[in-house]
C-alpha cells in the first residue's frame, strides 16, 4: 500500500475477492483499488474509513446486455433512468444494446449521436455494442476502430424494422469481416423457419406463446452458429440462452476450442413458465421464459461453467405495449434494478454462494467485453463495488423501481439481498434507495 496515496478504506468482514471471501480492508487510491489487505490494517493518516460489518463487499456488476433505447425511445427507456436504476441495484458498469433507440447503432455517425446523448445522463460507466445488419459490413470495421465492444445481430426479426435479421449467407459474411479483425459477434439465436413453422394463435394464453417459440428454434441457430464459427475461427458469444436442450452442444464445441461463449438471465433461471398468469405479458420475451425443468438444467449448466455469465437482458416499454394479448405485446422483461436478489435468492437455494455470483455476474461479463478494469475486488482494478446485505429480505413494489416504467415481472415477489450501497471509482453513487447525480463515464473497448 502506498499510504499517502491512499484516500479510502473500505472494510468488511466479507469481500469478496477472486480468491475468495475473506474479511478484508480495501484501500482506494485515485479511483483505483490500491491494495486488498488484512481485515485489521491500521488505516492511513488522512484516508477515510468506511466500515460495512458483516455486508458483503462485492464487486460492482458489470451488464453487457442493457437495451437503452436513447435516442428516438426515451419514453421506453433513457440512460438517465436506466443507469440510475442499474446503480441501485449495485451495477457499475453497462453495455448498451444498439437496437431499440432511433438511429440504432450500425454507422459511427450513429454511435456518435448515441454517445452525445448519454454522457450528461449516465450514472454508470457505459459502453456501446455496435449492430450487425445486411446492409452494413462496410462500417463494422469502422465502428470497431471507434470503440464498440462487438456487434449484435438477430437471426430472426428483431421486432424493429430499422434492425433487420441476417440471413445465412449474411451472418457468414459479417462474422468473416469481424474475425477478421479480431471482433466479438454477439447473437440472438433463434431460427426464422422454425418460428414460422410454429403454431401462433393470439390471445391471453402463455402456453401458445410457449408454443410459438420452441425451443428448436435456439438449438437449430446455436447449431448453425457453431458451425459458422468453427470454420471461421470467429469469436462468437451466444445471447440469453433459454433452450437447456442447446448445452450439450455447446460444452462439445467449447472442449472442441470453438469460440464460443454464452450467456443466460435473470428471468430464464428465476422464474418459470408454470407461473405466469395468463395475460401477464410483463413476463413475454424472446426466447421465452420456458418450465421448471428446463430451468433447473440451465442451473447445471451455469454451474458446470457451459453458461459462462448472467446479465440481464433488460428491455424495457411502456406500459400501454404489454398488452394482455401475448402475440402482439412487446417482448422484453424490466429487471435491471432487481437482478442481483434475484439471482442470489435462487443461488442461495440451489447451495451456490456469493463467490459464483460476483463471477457470473461480474468478473465474466467484464471478461467477455475486454473490461480488465472491472470485474474483481484486486490492486488495478477501478474501485467500483456492491455493498449487499445478503441476509435481508425485501418484496418487490413496481412503484419503487427506478426504471422508466415501472413494469416488472418481479411484482410482489419477495427476494433476499438488500443493495446498501454502490461505489463508482471510490465515490459513493448509491445508499439506502437514493441515487446521486450522474458521474459515470462512456467506455471504449480496451479500457
Amino acid at each position: 500500500m502506498s499510504g499517502a496515496d491512499v484516500e479510502l478504506v473500505l472494510r468488511s468482514t466479507r469481500v469478496v475477492t477472486p480468491d475468495g471471501t475473506r474479511p478484508a480492508a480495501v484501500a482506494v487510491a485515485d479511483g483505483r483499488i490500491d491494495a486488498v489487505l488484512p481485515y485489521g490494517t491500521e488505516v492511513p493518516a488522512g484516508a477515510r474509513l468506511e466500515d460495512f460489518g458483516d455486508d458483503v463487499l462485492l464487486p460492482g456488476l458489470v451488464d453487457t446486455h442493457v437495451h437503452v433505447n436513447d435516442p428516438g425511445r426515451t419514453e421506453w427507456e433513457g440512460f438517465f433512468t436506466a443507469t440510475r436504476a442499474a446503480a441501485a441495484g449495485g451495477i457499475t458498469t453497462l453495455l448498451d444494446m444498439p437496437l431499440n433507440s432511433l438511429p440504432p447503432t450500425t454507422t459511427v455517425a450513429h454511435l456518435r449521436t448515441k454517445q452525445q446523448v448519454a454522457a450528461p445522463k449516465a450514472h454508470i460507466d457505459t459502453g456501446f455494442w455496435g449492430g450487425a445488419i445486411p446492409s452494413n459490413v462496410k462500417d463494422l470495421r469502422p465502428l470497431h476502430e471507434a470503440g464498440v465492444f462487438g456487434f449484435k445481430c438477430f437471426l430472426s426479426p428483431s421486432g424493429v424494422d430499422e434492425f433487420p435479421e441476417l440471413d445465412q449467407e449474411q451472418l457468414a459474411r459479417s462474422m468473416a469481416e469481424i474475425a477478421g479483425f479480431g471482433g466479438l459477434l454477439i447473437v440472438h439465436a433463434e431460427d426464422p423457419r422454425h418460428l414460422a413453422s410454429a403454431p401462433q394463435r393470439s390471445g391471453p394464453a402463455y402456453a401458445d406463446f410457449l408454443a410459438s417459440r420452441p425451443r428448436d428454434a435456439e438449438n437449430t441457430a446455436i447449431e448453425g452458429l457453431i458451425g459458422h464459427a468453427r470454420r471461421l475461427n470467429a469469436r462468437v458469444h451466444v445471447l440469453h440462452l433459454s433452450s437447456s436442450d442447446a448445452l450439450p452442444m455447446i460444452a462439445a464445441a467449447k472442449r472442441e476450442g470453438v469460440r464460443i461463449t454464452v450467456e443466460s438471465c435473470p428471468h430464464f433461471l428465476t422464474l418459470t413458465a408454470e407461473e405466469v398468469p395468463d395475460g401477464a405479458t410483463e413476463f413475454k420475451c424472446c426466447p421465452p421464459i420456458r418450465e421448471a425443468a428446463n430451468q433447473d438444467a440451465l442451473w447445471e449448466g451455469l454451474a458446470g461453467g457451459t453458461i459462462d455469465c448472467v446479465v440481464s437482458d433488460h428491455s424495457p416499454c411502456t406500459t400501454e405495449l404489454k398488452t394482455p394479448d401475448f402475440a402482439s405485446a412487446w417482448g422484453g422483461i424490466s429487471s435491471l434494478q432487481l437482478g442481483l436478489p434475484a439471482i442470489w435468492t435462487e443461488a442461495r437455494r440451489r447451495g451456490h454462494s456469493l463467490d459464483d455470483v460476483a463471477r457470473w455476474m461480474s468478473a465474466a461479463p467484464a471478461r467477455l467485453a475486454g473490461l480488465t478494469r472491472k470485474g474483481a475486488i484486486e490492486a488495478g482494478r477501478d474501485a467500483d463495488f456492491a455493498v449487499l446485505a445478503p441476509d435481508e429480505t425485501f418484496t418487490v413494489d413496481p412503484a419503487e423501481l427506478f426504471h422508466r416504467n415501472q413494469v416488472t415481472a418481479y411484482a410482489g415477489k419477495t427476494l433476499l439481498g438488500v443493495v446498501k450501497s454502490t461505489w463508482l471509482r471510490g465515490e459513493r453513487i448509491a445508499a439506502d434507495g437514493a441515487v446521486a447525480g450522474p458521474t459515470g463515464r462512456l467506455l471504449e473497448r480496451n479500457h
